[in-house]
């Protein structure tokens, strides 16, 4: 069976399968259902060579087909129904057209592994087989998002597009961008050509641990045309998949700050009278956003050009790791705490995040921060993405009223290693394996039944300090990304011995795909193992591992420098 795990799924016992042959073979599809079949015939006829046509749905039944309609039948509209049998070929049912899709993509997901590839490799095929079965399924969370940083390191406009892809087919819906940093500005502002004229590039990089203070000497940068993200938003709605830009504020800014001075804290010891280089270190920067209101004026500016480019109902505003020791030390910064009856700097962050946070409101966009936001007072509405302390950050915020994505570091931080060995890759904390994403469960232990309601979701990350290229990227991502998804999709309290088994079978279609996965290893199987001792899913009271000294793993992340 297929990598998310359905709802429900009955196989034929036996070897019943059914064919769909080259001659005749064609797409029924309703009007709502077409943008699905066209992906559909595209897929099928780049790897088959058939010539597949796409026909309007009629009464009469097509065995030799596969049959896409929208029905309200009792479906959410992400739910889904497939069918397979030898006198109705495929029939996919869908409550809206999302379901149609997904059940379109779980059908890619039956057919051969080669049916994934983008060519035929053994001629023209007569006949595609698959088992007969029935499936009902749907989706146990709304929000199921993958994260890629961008400004660490710079990744192609045809690699995301294929990230995209990739997600699309374990049924992921939200893409996260995390667009702005430190290290670099990556998002074109007509009104602030120099975000990216000089925000986006640095002159070197770190090489190995941070703690290490080497660098490569070799500049690095990047940033996306207008026309760039608009294509990556097209590709990823035609996938079902939500774009999420993430301008990350007040804090993470040096690069934004080095091209205008003037949002810096020009007025404390050490910055007066010193322009800001983008940041060629890791870690966070003590360099900050001033709190006047130009500045405010400026984010509100660059935010209305990121909505003109993403149509998303929601826009990251970061609002995490802020140091206040600028706003400590500025006269300017004092002064607006006392205008405001302030007694801590850090206030000021969330009186900083509730002005920006009205230009969304004024285009019926929803503010979405890192948990620190919710130390800093930010507000009430924003959808708060908890990363700290093993999620009992996101049990508070939701307890609080707010709606939680949950993406606790230890479980789906995917930058962390996959294991403890020394021979695993440079990464920044070790390790999370693939059984360690699996046990995950975003619900919280203890929180009450009313906040359950407001977890909408989880996301799986993936900072890019010590991921330079798009081959290091897969690697981090897969098959770990195969177990987050399944988690976020699947029902509760899935058998991790039963998963592993399911993720053997999965590796051709990664292979057919061109994912540079990480090979599996038998500490990710064990199945006799799993079956003497399950894991159960868990968030809360887990022990933290201490990273072993001996890799090249670096022990704190979140260091503060100049």
């Amino acid at each position: 069976m297929i990598i998310p795990r359905p709802v429900k799924a009955h196989l034929s016992s036996g070897d019943r399968k059914i064919a769909l042959e080259a001659d005749g073979f064609v797409i029924v599809a309703d009007d709502e259902s077409r943008p699905a079949a066209s992906l559909l015939r595209a897929a099928l006829e780049a790897s088959t060579g058939w010539d597949i046509a796409v026909v309007p749905k009629t009464p009469e039944t097509r065995p030799n087909s596969v049959t896409l309609v929208v029905t309200g039948d009792g479906l959410p509209a992400d739910g889904y129904r497939l069918r397979t049998g030898p006198e109705e070929g495929v029939v996919i049912e869908g409550g809206g057209p999302v379901g149609v899709f997904y059940g379109m993509q779980t059908l890619r997901l039956l057919l051969p592994p080669d049916t994934l590839r983008e060519a035929p490799v053994s001629g023209k095929l007569t006949a595609l087989e698959l088992p007969v079965a029935e499936i009902e399924d749907a989706p146990r969370y709304a929000w199921r998002g993958v994260h890629l940083d961008v400004a660490r390191h710079f990744f192609p406009k045809s690699w995301i597009l294929r990230l995209i892809d990739l997600a699309a087919l374990h049924k992921i819906n939200v893409l996260h961008l995390h667009l702005t940093d430190d290290q670099g500005w990556r998002f074109p502002v007509r009104q602030y050509p120099l975000l990216t004229e000089i925000g986006s590039r640095r002159s070197e990089s770190p090489v190995g641990l941070a703690r290490e203070k080497r660098f490569d000497g070799t500049p690095h940068g990047g940033c996306y045309t207008a026309a760039d993200l608009t294509e990556i938003v097209a590709f990823a709605a035609q996938r079902h998949i939500t774009v999420v830009p993430e301008i990350d504020m007040p804090g993470h800014m040096q690069a934004a700050i080095a091209a205008y001075p003037e949002l810096g804290n020009r007025d404390v010891r050490g910055h007066r009278g010193k322009r800001l280089k983008v940041r060629t270190r890791w870690g966070i920067s003590r360099h900050v956003l001033n709190v006047d209101d130009a500045t405010v004026e400026f984010c509100g500016n660059v935010l209305d050009e990121v909505m003109d480019v993403f149509p998303s109902p929601y826009i990251h505003l970061g609002g995490d790791e802020c140091p206040a020791s600028e706003w400590h030390d500025s006269a300017r910064a004092r002064r607006r705490m006392k205008d405001l009856g302030y007694r801590a700097e850090a206030q000021l962050q969330g009186w900083f995040m509730a002005q920006v946070g009205q230009r969304l409101k004024a285009r019926d966009r929803r503010m979405v921060g890192w948990d620190e936001v919710v130390d800093a007072g930010g507000p009430q509405d924003a959808v708060i993405m908890a990363w700290r302390k093993d999620g009992y950050m996101g049990r508070w915020a939701a307890e609080l009223g707010h709606q939680v994505v949950m993406a606790p570091e230890y479980y789906v931080y995917l930058d962390w290693a996959h294991s403890d060995d020394e021979s695993e890759p440079l990464a920044i904390r070790g390790a999370t394996s693939v059984r360690d994403v699996y046990t995950f469960d975003p619900v919280p232990h203890g929180l009450s039944e009313g906040a359950r309601e407001n977890i909408i979701g989880a996301q799986a990350q993936l900072w890019t300090e010590y991921v330079p290229d798009t081959a290091k990227a897969e690697y981090m991502y897969f098959p770990r990304l195969c177990a987050f998804a399944e988690v976020v999709w699947s029902p509760a309290g899935g058998d991790y011995a039963e998963f592993a088994d399911r993720l053997t079978r999965h590796v051709p279609k990664l292979d057919a795909r061109g994912v540079g996965y990480r090979p599996l290893e038998p500490n990710d199987l064990f199945a006799d193992a799993c079956r003497l001792a399950p894991v159960p899913r868990m968030i809360m009271g887990r022990s933290r591992k201490t990273p072993n000294p001996g890799r090249s793993v670096r022990p704190f992340y979140n260091e503060i420098s100049s």
